[in-house]
Parts: C-alpha cells; structure tokens; sequence
C-alpha cells in the first residue's frame, strides 16, 4: 500500500461512435464514484477543437460535481491562464470556493488547450502565444485578485501546473504548490522538481514546497487486459506526437488494429515505461516507484480508456490494492 493521497484527473475522452452529451453524464456518475471510493481530489482539464476530449469548461464541471459530492476536493487541472482575464479566473474559483465550504481548487496552466491555431488565437482574442513575463503576471494578478478583489472566505486553493522547469522555477517563485505533467512530460520530471524544491519561496498560500504528480494509469485484472485497454489512447499518441490534434478516440478493437510506425512503437514503449499500466500487482509496484523518485506527496491519476466502467474499474482496483486506507 502506499501512504499519499491519491486523487482523480479527469480529461473528459469523447468516445467514437458516441455524442459529447453522453461524456458529460459520464463525467457525473464518474464524480460521484471516486468521491465515495475516497480519492482527494478531482480536476477537469482545459481543452478545445478536439474530437477526442470534450471541450467542456473546468469551472462548470467543477461546480456542478461539487453540487453531488460531499467530501471530494474539486477544481481545475487546469484552467489556462492566458485563456482568461486574471479577473474572471478570481470571481469563478473564488465564489465556488466560498459555496462549497473550501472543497475548491484553483489549478491555473499556461498552454493553449488546443493544436487549433485558429481557435487558439479565438480564445486569446488574436493575440499570439504568451510569453514568460505575461504569463507570470496573468497567474500573479489572479492571485492578487483572490486576495484583493474577491476577498470571499474561504478562498479556493491555487496551484501552478508545470510540465517543464520553467514553470517548476514560476511555482518555486511564487511559494505555490505544484502539479506536475508526469503523465505528458515524463523526462522533465525529476529535473523540474529538484529545481522546484531547491528555489521554493514561502508565501501565504504554501509554507514549504508541495508535489503532486499526475501519471497516466491503467489497472485492470491483468496486465493484459491493461494492455488492452490503453491501446485507444496510443493511437491518439502516436498522432499528437505528429502535431494532429484532430483524431477521434477509437475503440478498443480499432485501436488493437491500427498500424503504428517503428518511430511511433519506441516512442509509445519510452512512455509506458514511466506510466503505470497493468494489473494491481504491476501497477502498485509502478506507482511506489515514482514516488520514490519523485518524492511526490500526492499521486494523481488519469486513465484514458474507452468505457466508464473500465475506467471506473481501474480506480476501484487501485483503492483496493494500491492506496493505503483512510483514516475514518
């Protein structure tokens, strides 16, 4: 068993064959699951113009689970800052925060939330990419905000998602704890959170340096059927690494008949490795590893698989054989 929270990512997967609608009655009975199965927290990512992810607003999902839940800690995973003025970010996170007793959490991230060049520069208004100065003040002034403009009691509780060391050096800077990208950047890890902990500012939001590492995991009976199960989301994989956003996530049986490039294998092998796929046994020995390494204090998971009942199941198997009991 292994002793830290372990909480839930959740990135709303749009299966094929299936409407957008339907993901969002998933993603309630898949709120209500992990709140009685007695994970920390849940997140919702940003996304737009996918067919694969459904591009549904953090803070509505956040609310809305937060109205059927009653210990789960819920928020974004994150919202993109330089998405949204700094104002609306505070008033959102910081109203829901007040409603629901200090269950919120206000996870804030830089990317776009889309391969979309158009619908990138629509979210910004026509601007271009952010840069690393507008980017620190976006998160700063939300922050501020919170603080000066919202003032509601109890105010949500920031973090900064990284998935390189520069964003490790913006939380270290900013004394805010870290979610940090495992599950998408797996090579930066450990550099990134030495970085962090080595440059870590004590501030009113974090006294001392907090990890929380998202890993992409899989569990099922076996570590084939895991195996089985993960295949839908190589094969969207296999495509972003070219840049295409655009792929539709297939079942289980087109995924197990897709054709993937010897570039694409070594490369999908090379992130397995540092993921946590297979069956209780495998993916507790996997999931003590990387705490190990990374040090984390908390664990998130995502699982990217083609039915709620699998992915329910993964979670189930999890609190069964990897995470340590609660204390009542």
């Amino acid at each position: 068993m292994i002793n830290v929270p372990f909480s839930a990512l959740e990135v709303a997967m749009v299966q094929t064959g299936t409407r957008a609608v339907d993901t969002l009655h998933d993603t309630t009975e898949f709120a209500r699951r992990v709140d009685d199965l007695g994970y920390r927290r849940l997140w919702y990512a940003e996304h737009h113009h996918s067919p694969a992810i459904g591009a549904f607003p953090p803070v509505v999902l956040a609310a809305h689970a937060a109205a059927l839940t009653s210990s789960i800690r819920l928020g974004s995973g994150g919202v993109l800052a330089p998405n949204h003025a700094p104002i609306m970010l505070a008033e959102q996170f910081g109203t829901l925060a007040a409603l629901h007793g200090g269950r919120i959490d206000l996870g804030i991230g830089r990317g776009p939330g889309t391969f979309d060049e158009p619908t990138a520069r629509a979210l910004r208004r026509g601007a271009g990419p952010t840069t690393d100065d507008e980017y620190r003040d976006d998160v700063s002034a939300t922050l501020r905000l919170l603080v000066e403009e919202v003032a509601l009691d109890p105010l949500p509780e920031p973090w900064l998602l990284s998935s390189s060391t520069a964003g490790a050096a913006l939380a270290a800077e900013l004394g805010l704890p870290i979610a940090f990208a495992h599950h998408i950047r797996p090579d930066n890890t450990l550099a990134a959170l030495e970085h962090y902990r080595e440059n870590f500012t004590p501030s009113r939001w974090c006294a001392r340096p907090r990890v929380l590492v998202c890993v992409e995991t899989i569990c099922a009976d076996t570590d084939k059927e895991a195996a089985w199960l993960a295949g839908p989301m190589e094969v969207v994989k296999a495509e972003l690494l070219k840049g295409r956003g655009d792929i539709p996530f297939p079942t289980p049986e087109e995924a197990a008949a897709h054709s993937f490039s010897p570039e694409d294998e070594q490369a999908l092998a090379a992130f397995r490795a540092q993921q946590a796929y297979g069956s209780p046994e495998t993916v507790a020995k996997q999931l003590a590893d990387l705490v190990g390494v990374t040090r984390a204090d908390e664990l998130m998971l995502v699982t990217p698989v083609y039915t709620l009942a699998d992915r329910l199941r993964s979670y189930e198997l999890v609190q069964q054989h990897v995470m340590a009991p609660t204390t009542p």
